[in-house]
């Protein structure tokens, strides 16, 4: 990558719910950038879909704000379409999205970025739709190989008064029940009886139209940060013991109760298991730039089953994405560079093997 400063534009917020998240995460990346480094510009989406001018969305969030104000004035594109090279001579754009779930880690806002032909952090179109559809990840996944909880997924219409006494009788309980398409938990449910389940495929069907339904697995849950294209490397396990009967959306944002242990206390031999299955769920989910994989650690039989992956993981100093990079020796603002200098990579090669 060039050392001449590059225009990194934060792209933050967005109309799905985990909008706040999203807001949360980009107020510590756009205090950590090196100013040196990028010129910075900061937009923001609101849940209304109206993009915000740069310098009103930065006060909002240097005010502490966790969500943005009123309709602002749109900030138009900007980057130059079709040239990767912002209005400032031979500079640079490249695009952070940190929009977490649909509308913005689906492929949505990536594919926007590849018609603009700007280099942007993170997965492309598809590895980016696949991973964010649980139930579609979890057929590739399967058709890998690689082991995971026995799940089912369902389309709304596809329901009947007897879907969720089938579901019991196919996958036992508890269930877990969550929309195909959300992340941070949101819309997640555990269900302990035919009724509940029922309760939770409505729930559930409020956020997506697809849910996904798990048996509850008994076992540690362990994530692997993973960084990199052609050549991703892991680092070190992490491991989350929630503060709830389960690690959902309060115990994540509203509680602080869950504890992180970074590394893992895992058995010899088990964290370079770990770090090599999540590497290849990775590579199978056509991810790049960045994504956590997350497992469960079954300590009777020593299985490592893949729950899920996110590839556009929490990013704040707190979040076990950059902790456990910060374990490996690579800290917080090094991050921040090293995933734009793949996204440059990434833009570079995919600009060689595409006709334009």
């Amino acid at each position: 990558m060039s050392t001449a400063r590059l225009h990194l534009v934060v792209l933050f917020g967005g109309q799905s719910a985990e909008h706040d998240v999203s807001c949360t995460t980009a107020a510590h990346v756009l205090r950590a950038a090196d100013p040196a480094k990028y010129r910075i510009t900061a937009i923001g989406i609101g849940r209304d879909g109206s993009w915000f001018l740069a310098e009103e969305a930065m006060q909002a969030l240097e005010a502490g704000a966790h969500t943005l104000p009123g309709r602002l004035t749109p900030a138009g594109t900007p980057i130059a379409a079709g040239t990767g090279v912002n209005p400032v001579e031979h500079e640079v754009t490249v695009v952070l999205p940190l929009l977490h779930g649909p509308l913005g880690e689906d492929g949505t806002v990536q594919g926007l970025l590849e018609l603009l032909d700007v280099p942007y952090v993170g997965s492309g179109v598809l590895g980016s739709a696949v991973s964010m559809d649980k139930a579609i990840a979890k057929e590739v996944l399967a058709g890998h190989g690689i082991a995971q909880a026995r799940w089912r997924s369902l389309r709304e219409d596809q329901i009947s008064p007897g879907t969720a006494a089938s579901l019991v009788a196919e996958l036992g309980l508890p269930l877990f029940v969550k929309p195909a398409n959300m992340g941070s938990s949101v819309g997640v449910s555990k269900a302990k009886s035919v009724e509940e389940v029922s309760a939770a495929l409505e729930v559930a069907f409020t956020y997506d139209e697809w849910a996904v339904v798990e048996e509850a697995i008994t076992g540690r849950e362990i994530e692997v940060a993973v960084l990199g294209n052609r050549s991703p490397r892991a680092s070190v396990p992490g491991e989350i013991i929630p503060g709830r009967e389960f690690y959902d959306y309060e115990d994540k944002y509203v509680d602080d109760g869950a504890r992180l242990l970074i590394p893992a206390p895992l058995p010899e031999g088990k964290a370079d298991e770990v770090r090599a299955l999540a590497i290849e769920c990775f590579e199978a989910l056509r991810c790049e730039g960045l994504a956590r994989v997350d497992f469960f650690y079954e300590t009777a039989t020593g299985r490592f089953l893949c729950n899920e992956i996110n590839t556009i993981p929490g990013f704040t100093p707190i979040s076990m994405y950059p902790k456990m990079w910060i374990a490996s020796g690579v800290s917080y603002s090094d991050l921040i560079d090293e995933l734009v200098a793949l996204a440059v990579e990434r833009h570079s090669r995919r600009r060689r093997n595409t006709q334009r």
